[in-house]
């Protein structure tokens, strides 16, 4: 990438090292970042530098990511507990403790970064308490529960079967296997269309090294039930059943993403809807712990139903089972864990709407940008329904949390476009307005005052309103909304985006 003020060649002499730059320092910024992921099976930290650019040829203060090099992975622990059902937080500080050690950095050489809680982890009683507490003693982190939806995504994005997609311009299915559940993305040019999950998983059944059953999730019992065998915790089981038992889930894999209408046992295994559209594919990739076993990166035995799964996916890969080639691997393990927050800092336009001072600051706002074409004749219902499905890609029930909703504006902001974009959102946010809940909006068009007038006093939104114009985001950003700059009228947001390669 060529930085348009070095443009000539100065020669040694008259510019000397570029880091040494006034300038050059100016418009770079390198920043070290953290990602912690607690999952049902395991817990991992990876520890990264960040070189972002100014972009000064678009005569902007915004500085994107150009680089990312990773710098400490991690080993992969089994994540502790204290029962079946609570996680040990202290034993899980000490993993982390082990890691910054191991990295030769401390919290304060972190800059930023990310917990994420994922699979099963969500479920677990103190599991969100726990990624508080990281994140309070690990420094300025955005700390979030991935569901089962955000998850698929996140791996799709992590494992690099975005990318993948994106490079061939075609059409690729993620298939992510962890400790607890199968996620599933259908990647369309570096976007995802689609995903789901169902209770499949590595680690959902353990034996010690004389066969008893040392652990047994009810998802494993139900499964093993599937499978032919009754089983309860302590119960010895013999290699072969261990076997049998791989085979079948394999077998579930494959009816998950290939058979419709759906066997009944196999739709039962779903915790989402199932994947609507699986026409067009080009290819699979496999991400998630058991991704280890299918790619023959990883031959080591935990006692668990990884390895046993992941070489009978292998075998069905080549019997064409899947129907579709086997790409080659990306991240398997860390997919989820790949991407860390960093930051960037962008101003709103002078036409910002805020309906109370006290709105502000808001720190770790969850942005969610609905797919919707605002540039021709707005549709309100269609809107609407962009804004309901994309709550639902993320997991979220709309009302329940605070998030800002992003847009891109295009077109004129003639009274009737921008009218029917406020109706569209009132439609697609009820039970936000009529609770009365704080209402966020984010657009990059000159549009917010027209916009916040609107949802008061015509449309008679009575919770308070903050929208915002001049900032471009993103999905996987979460922003922290200052303070009104006087005498200005605007209002800093400092975004803080999930890097993928």
């Amino acid at each position: 990438m060529h930085d348009i003020l070095f443009d000539h060649d100065h020669g040694e002499e008259s510019l000397g090292r570029l880091e040494d730059n006034p300038l050059w320092i100016a418009d770079h910024i390198t920043l070290k970042s953290v990602g912690i992921d607690i999952g049902s099976a395991g817990t991992q930290v990876t520890f990264s530098e960040l070189k972002l650019r100014r972009m000064g040829e678009d005569l902007t203060s915004r500085y994107v990511v150009v680089g990312r090099e990773p710098l400490y992975y991690s080993p992969v622990s089994l994540t502790p507990y204290l029962d079946e059902e609570r996680i040990d937080e202290g034993a899980v500080g000490e993993l982390i403790a082990d890691a910054y050690r191991a990295s030769g950095l401390g919290p304060q050489d972190v800059d930023t970064g990310v917990v994420l809680l994922t699979g099963e982890a969500i479920r677990r009683r103190n599991a969100r308490a726990i990624g508080d507490v990281l994140a309070a003693q690990g420094g300025e982190f955005v700390c979030t529960a991935a569901g089962h939806n955000m998850e698929a995504q996140l791996a799709a994005y992590g494992s690099g079967a975005a990318l993948a997609s994106y490079e061939r311009g075609d059409r690729i299915l993620n298939i992510d296997i962890g400790g607890g559940t199968t996620k599933l993305a259908v990647v369309d040019n570096g976007n995802v269309l689609d995903t789901a999950a169902f209770h499949v998983g590595g680690r959902l059944l353990v034996v010690d090294g004389e066969g008893r059953i040392v652990r047994l999730d009810p998802a494993g019992k139900a499964l093993a039930a599937h499978a032919g065998f009754q089983w309860d915790l302590g119960d010895s089981v013999q290699p072969g059943e261990l076997e049998r038992l791989a085979e079948w889930m394999s077998d579930a894999v494959v009816a998950a993403v290939t058979v419709r209408p759906l066997p009944a046992a196999v739709e039962g295994l779903f915790l989402t809807p199932v994947l609507r559209d699986l026409e067009g594919i080009c290819g699979v990739m496999f991400s998630g712990g058991v991704g280890e076993y299918v790619y023959g990166r990883e031959e080591r035995d935990f006692g668990d139903l990884g390895k046993l799964l992941g070489r009978a996916i292998h075998r069905e890969l080549h019997r064409g089972g899947f129907l579709w080639p086997l790409l080659p691997a990306g991240e398997c393990i860390r997919a989820t864990v790949i991407g860390a927050a960093s930051y960037s800092l962008q101003v709103s336009g002078n036409t910002v709407h805020v309906s109370a001072a006290e709105m502000l600051p808001r720190k770790n706002l969850q942005v969610l940008h609905p797919a919707c074409d605002l540039g021709g004749e707005i549709d309100p219902d269609r809107l609407a329904a962009a804004i309901r499905d994309h709550f639902g890609r993320f997991d979220l029930a709309e009302g329940e949390k605070e998030v800002a909703l992003a847009f891109r504006w295009r077109g004129q902001p003639s009274y009737g476009r921008v009218r029917a974009f406020v109706e569209g959102v009132v439609r697609g946010l009820p039970e936000t307005i009529r609770h009365g809940r704080p209402l966020f909006l984010v657009l990059d068009g000159d549009v917010a005052q027209t916009v916040g007038a609107l949802l008061r006093e015509e449309v008679g939104v009575t919770g308070e309103i903050l929208v915002i114009d001049g900032i471009a985001l993103q999905d996987f950003d979460f922003i922290d909304i200052g303070r009104m700059l006087e005498p200005s009228k605007t209002v800093p947001v400092t975004v803080k985006s999930l890097v993928f390669r």
